[in-house]
């Protein structure tokens, strides 16, 4: 019997101070718009104890009095830690995951998720368009977006920009040209006046859903670019790049030996004859004739010296043994030359960019310079721009907000066969008076 009472005892006991380890805590969990979230998760750190948030964003949950901090949970919010000591109501404010950013989109005059956006799309972020040494900013789009072709017609540094085709050719006599827009506007610029290194985003829509906005103008396919902004503290960034251009494209294979050349037209010239209908002997004499006349099919230079009555190319199509390297004409030495080192060679490139930005509550900043000279792989051609970019949004007032977007560029082409000089710029200023009644 007194076995049986210590033990009832020492179970009341136990009960009692379990009972005053756990501490009744409640509270509201809403979002960073001041919503209640229901169906949040509130779990004791370190530990299975937990419950979930009611349709006010309410919860009661039995904390123990040795529990270091709670833990706020849901799906598209950040987590958020709170430490516990002891009391009894905790409210919590969860705030939307910034990782979430990643899946972001530009779509039209806006921005999506991709789990909510039903049509096709691709981006290509700042971080890829970086790692892209390009002129252009839309040759940053090439081997990067599925469905998306481009097609550079020279190799000329001066070129506007590649022909961009979406999801292949849509029509056989009009334009097949995307539609470009910048900023949400749509933009009738030369690309090339955009500096790649402003850019933060593009956008490619790929269906029809883009026509729903842009009309018929989207049919071809939309390439939306934004352009960067100032995030946190003020930042000064200087990139400096160098680097060469050369033909990438190996050359054809060709005929280089100049002795192989001459008696590969004399065959020609023989065969002309010999294969109508001519005598063997009359096909040599016709041969030997037109070799050097430009008139009646010939080469039209000489460029070896064979001795006085001997011929150059024999009746066995080899040149004479006795002939030469190199030919005068009293006035003029002429020699061979190699037309791919005449006209191609390795071109510098050289790329700098300045930019500062930064914001705070009422301002926002994105100012850059840039300047880019590219010299081509032929002789005689180079390309030079100069631009400017400045983004600027102003919280005049709680109920006014002032943006400016501006770029300015000045670019400087020279070709094999003259020289050009153009200047672009484009812009928008914007008033938008939001709906809330200042105060």
């Amino acid at each position: 019997m007194r076995k049986l009472l210590v033990l009832t005892l020492a179970t009341l006991l136990f009960s009692v101070v379990t009972f005053a380890q756990n501490v009744a805590v409640t509270g509201v969990v809403v979002g960073d718009d001041g919503a209640p979230i229901p169906g949040a998760a509130v779990l004791v750190k370190g530990t299975t104890i937990g419950t979930v948030t009611d349709m006010d964003g309410k919860y009661r949950l039995n904390v123990p009095a040795d529990a270091s901090a709670l833990v706020f949970k849901f799906i598209g919010m950040a987590d958020k830690e709170m430490p516990y000591a002891g009391q009894t109501t905790m409210d919590a404010t969860l705030e939307s995951d910034s990782k979430l950013l990643e899946e972001t989109i530009v779509v039209a005059y806006g921005t999506s998720t991709r789990s909510s956006f039903t049509g096709s799309a691709s981006t290509v972020d700042a971080a890829t368009i970086e790692k892209r040494v390009t002129t252009n900013v839309t040759q940053a789009l090439a081997g990067t977006t599925p469905g998306v072709t481009l097609i550079n017609t020279s190799g000329d540094p001066t070129a506007n920009a590649p022909a961009i085709r979406v999801r292949g050719i849509g029509s056989m006599s009009a334009s097949n040209a995307p539609l470009i827009v910048v900023d949400g506007v749509p933009y009738e610029g030369s690309i090339s006046d955009i500096n790649p290194n402003d850019v933060e985003s593009q956008s490619v829509l790929k269906d029809a859903s883009a026509a729903a906005i842009y009309g018929h103008r989207a049919s071809n396919g939309v390439i939306l670019i934004t352009t960067k902004k100032g995030q946190g503290d003020a930042k000064i960034r200087f990139e400096a790049k160098y680097g060469v251009n050369s033909r990438l494209i190996p050359q054809y294979d060709v005929i280089t030996d100049p002795a192989e050349y001459y008696e590969t037209w004399y065959k020609k010239l023989f065969n002309s004859k010999f294969y109508n209908g001519a005598s063997m002997a009359q096909a040599y004499a016709f041969a030997d004739k037109a070799l050097l006349d430009s008139d009646n099919g010939g080469l039209g230079y000489q460029i070896y010296t064979v001795p006085e009555g001997e011929k150059l190319i024999g009746t066995n199509f080899k040149l004479n043994p006795n002939a030469k390297l190199g030919y005068s004409d009293g006035k003029y030495t002429y020699m061979p030359d190699n037309w791919y080192d005449e006209v191609f060679h390795t071109g510098n490139r050289q790329e700098y960019t300045l930019s500062v930005s930064g914001s705070n509550e009422k301002f926002n900043y994105f100012t850059s310079f840039g300047y880019l000279k590219d010299d081509g792989i032929v002789d005689n051609s180079s390309y030079k721009r100069f631009t400017g970019r400045a983004n600027m949004e102003y919280q005049a007032k709680q109920w006014l907000r002032m943006i400016t977007n501006a770029n300015f560029a000045h670019s400087e082409s020279e070709l094999s066969h003259g020289y050009s000089d153009n200047y672009g710029s484009s812009g928008n200023i914007f008033y938008i008076a939001n709906s809330i009644a200042p105060i």
